[in-house]
């Protein structure tokens, strides 16, 4: 397939620039993957189409203050932000400067801390903090949060509470999982109180999550790399729901991504989901065959990106055409604070 076949075009006014003024507020487009149907909604609307044995996973990654400021010791001022914590002292980097910093150089961090450029791999720079505060510590106090470039104006103290979802706990990522950003806890007590599951992953959202595809030929496109983790006691309310004849939703592409990362076929037929943690790069597009989810709760994804490319894939990519433009023609708001879809799985 071209990366062409998922461009669209979208108006400037309708890319959401802040958050509703509740988390719940958002409308929601019930797209039927089977017929093509669509129904506008509301996302309060979401519980009438679950069921009480059913199961939301949600992922429950903590975007960490990832961007800082500084210049290097040589001259010149560089923009950092941290692509992943590798242990308490180290990270990947993405850096900008107006010349790219060499291997061994320093760099001085909002003017507080030093870091050393360790190595290069492909985009990325490995930094060693040269401070005995750990690398999260550090992000904590002097980092900025890392809004999405498609949001204009700098993080506010609004940004911080809203671009977080309430029931984050891992810290990592460097974008939030945006679909869970519509629960509250009073909504989360709704579903629990109609009998519907709710499980957890991990996986920290790393920054190719905005990266358009830039290759004619999707099936040339590398992935970005990022961490994932599934506890065994998903695994085990995963398997419940399946004997039980619920269905299990995803509360994100990113909780999608990992749950299906994790997904192995048994002796070529039963699904064997697998406990534990990895890196995962996997590439999801038209024509794969889903092992885990039944239902995905999503926002609306950017042209060209990896992420409609999932989405298309798990509803049908001409469904997901006219449901996009239905959206745009509605009004819809898009991406991380805008509103958000519930599509039930293209099965034939």
């Amino acid at each position: 397939m071209r990366t062409e076949d998922f461009d669209f075009y979208l108006p400037d006014a309708l890319i959401a620039q802040h958050p509703t003024d509740d988390r719940t507020a958002s409308r929601m487009l019930h797209l039927n993957g089977e017929d093509g149907s669509l129904s506008d909604k509301q996302f309060l609307d979401l519980t009438a189409y679950l069921a009480p044995g059913d199961l939301l996973v949600f992922n429950d990654t903590r975007v960490i203050k990832a961007r800082l400021f500084g210049h290097k010791h040589s001259g010149g001022n560089v923009e950092v932000l941290i692509e992943r914590v590798l242990d308490m002292h180290t990270a990947y980097a993405h850096i900008r400067a107006s010349r790219a910093p060499k291997v061994g150089s320093l760099i001085n961090l909002s003017n507080a801390f030093d870091a050393e450029v360790t190595a290069r791999h492909d985009d990325l720079f490995e930094l060693r903090f040269l401070s005995e505060t750990a690398v999260l510590d550090l992000l904590d106090q002097h980092g900025a949060l890392p809004l999405p470039p498609y949001i204009t104006h700098v993080a506010t103290s609004e940004d911080e509470a809203r671009y977080q979802t309430v029931f984050s706990k891992h810290p990592g990522a460097v974008a939030a999982p945006t679909a869970g950003l519509h629960f509250n806890e009073a909504m989360l007590a709704t579903i629990k109180n109609q009998g519907i599951g709710i499980a957890y992953v991990t996986l920290h959202v790393g920054a190719g999550t905005f990266q358009p595809v830039r290759v004619d030929n999707i099936a040339e496109h590398k992935m970005h790399s990022e961490l994932y983790s599934i506890p065994a006691a998903t695994v085990d309310l995963i398997l419940q729901t399946r004997q039980q004849g619920g269905k299990v939703t995803a509360v994100g592409t990113t909780a999608l991504r990992a749950l299906e990362s994790a997904a192995k076929l048994n002796d070529g037929a039963s699904t064997l989901l697998q406990a534990g943690s990895g890196d995962t790069d996997i590439f999801i597009t038209p024509g794969y065959q889903f092992k885990v989810v039944d239902r995905l709760f999503t926002n609306f994804h950017l042209p060209k990106s990896t992420l409609l490319m999932l989405v298309s894939a798990f509803a049908g990519l001409d469904n997901i055409k006219v449901a996009y433009a239905h959206a745009i023609s509605k009004q819809y708001r898009f991406f991380s604070y805008g509103d958000a879809m519930l599509i039930e799985k293209q099965t034939n």
